[in-house]
């Protein structure tokens, strides 16, 4: 049976028209802001070109944001990671008890982060923490966590980690139930009986496609960090934990510099897709999908 063509664009108009909506349109009409000096609620605007992005590249405050930013993408993607398919492992290997370890590490991720981030602002709290309070009890020092330029970034971004741990562990157990157990009893008739030879030489790159998504979805929500800077530190102290989304937040809304937010919005934008190309082209060599 052949469908008219325009049946086809009827059918495809819906989509298309949410798509250009909700995402061209949006994307566009930053892109064309980016290159005014509309300041937010103003009635009038200058074209102004590029200087928006030449004065980018001048300015400190969007640098050291752009460092971080990229400190805390690989920290917690890192560890999310790690920790996730660590858990997925071991939950893996004990049925009884499977169903309540994904549900109490999916939590945090279904949880709201803003509530979560006041919870952990008194658990890191210098005095009253737990966290301190726990460091004491073991003979160590308690520490300012979210007041000590050195320690804040760090911080968030093990918040980051418990965040986003879980999320990397529902999609880990559900790739390893995807991998065929008559590929592990081959493996175990070929003599390999130790576990960690069995996850190296089996499990590991069964587990390519799967670890491909894991890594490009926690990469992108790092990049998104805001909810846990803005209420625990807000770019503090000494902008040691500014990071590209607090920093466009600011200057457009409470410098009401939209037209240089704007350009700060393609350049994350930009960024985004090219970092997810460059891991997706890297990885997906390295990828095996049998």
């Amino acid at each position: 049976m052949r469908i008219h063509p325009l049946t086809t664009w009827l059918l495809l108009s819906p989509a298309t028209v949410l798509l250009i909506v909700l995402l061209l349109a949006p994307v566009a009409t930053v892109a064309v802001m980016s290159l005014t000096d509309w300041q937010f609620g103003a009635a009038t605007l200058n074209w102004i070109g590029l200087a928006n992005y030449a004065e980018l590249w001048s300015d400190p405050v969007f640098r050291k944001s752009l460092a971080n930013t990229l400190l805390y993408l690989v920290l917690v993607t890192g560890g999310a990671v790690t920790i996730g398919l660590g858990a997925a492992l071991l939950i893996e290997s004990d049925t009884q008890l499977r169903g309540f370890y994904r549900t109490a590490f999916f939590m945090p991720v279904a949880s709201t982060l803003i509530a979560m981030a006041v919870v952990w602002q008194f658990l890191l709290h210098p005095s009253a923490g737990l966290v301190n309070h726990l460091l004491q009890w073991v003979g160590l020092m308690p520490q300012d966590w979210l007041n000590n330029r050195q320690l804040a970034l760090y911080s968030l971004a093990a918040i980051g980690i418990w965040q986003m741990s879980g999320l990397a562990l529902v999609l880990f157990l559900a790739g390893l139930k995807s991998i065929p157990q008559d590929l592990r009893d081959a493996g175990a008739l070929d003599g390999i009986a130790h576990p960690w030879e069995r996850f190296r030489r089996i499990t590991w790159p069964l587990l390519g496609p799967t670890t491909l998504f894991v890594v490009t979805v926690c990469a992108i929500r790092a990049l998104q960090v805001f909810d846990t800077v803005h209420v625990l530190t807000r770019g503090g102290p000494n902008k040691s934990t500014e990071v590209l989304l607090h920093t466009i937040y600011a200057e457009g809304f409470s410098f009401f510099r939209m037209g240089y937010a704007s350009a700060m919005t393609v350049v994350f934008i930009a960024g985004i897709f090219f970092l997810t190309q460059v891991q997706h082209s890297t990885m997906e060599r390295k990828t095996h999908y049998g």
